[in-house]
């Protein structure tokens, strides 16, 4: 979902049918991993702060032993 847009925690859990707190879990480990960036936000009809996750660019690669562990 991230890869067509960035989205906030409660948007993530709500089309995932999750809790907001296993998504927040599972993207902050994303981040750390270097996988997603956070950005934080004030909306600004109410004011309240939301974090925006977005995937980041990233290379895969793979070699022919990864190849044949995958489809063997």
């Amino acid at each position: 979902m991230l890869s067509e847009k960035e989205r906030y925690t409660y948007e993530l859990a709500k089309d995932l049918n999750l809790s907001r707190q296993v998504v927040d879990l599972h993207l902050k480990r994303l981040e750390k991993a270097g996988f997603v960036e956070s950005d934080l936000r004030l909306e600004e009809n109410n004011m309240r702060a939301k974090i925006f996750f977005r995937l980041k660019d990233f290379d895969v690669r793979l070699c022919t032993v990864d190849l044949k562990e995958i489809f063997s």
